[in-house]
């Protein structure tokens, strides 16, 4: 639930950024499509600055630092570098939007011919749709948890 918190966080400070950005432009006369090309280009610039830049600055972006969470490189538990948040990022843009289809796809493959249904497919990419799955090695964990995982490598047992 944390996740999608910060995911909608991130979501509002971008529309908000955008349509204040975007503001001073529009009038009575502008059409929905001018509106919507001139709230583009402010939205994605905002996008890239938190999922990328601010990412490789603080661990996370403006949601996910709100909520307490942080992402990291596997399997050691490091920063990510910047072409992984790229990365991360295009995917995002791409890719993530089509995940309720797959998981309605899955759930209806299940739902409709018992236990032995064919697994629907995997993303293009290679994942499956589960939350969790990152193309480019990078996880999303607590912060909390976090310290606690580098506490335990400090003092091994």
């Amino acid at each position: 639930m944390r996740r999608y918190l910060a995911v909608g966080l991130d979501c509002y400070f971008c529309i908000i950024t955008a349509g204040l950005l975007a503001r001073p432009y529009v009038n009575v006369s502008t059409t929905v499509t001018e509106v919507l090309g001139l709230l583009t280009g402010p939205a994605l610039a905002f996008s890239f600055l938190n999922q990328v830049a601010l990412t490789a600055v603080a661990g996370a972006g403006l949601g996910k630092l709100i909520m307490g969470i942080r992402v990291i490189r596997l399997p050691d538990a490091g920063r990510p570098g910047l072409w992984r948040l790229v990365r991360r990022w295009l995917y995002g843009l791409s890719l993530l939007p089509l995940q309720p289809w797959y998981g309605l796809r899955s759930f209806l493959a299940r739902a409709g011919t018992g236990p032995d249904a064919p697994h629907p497919g995997t993303l293009p990419n290679g994942c499956t749709g589960e939350p969790y799955t990152d193309p480019s090695g990078l996880r999303q964990v607590r912060r909390s948890d976090l310290a606690a995982h580098r506490d335990a490598m400090a003092f091994p047992h």
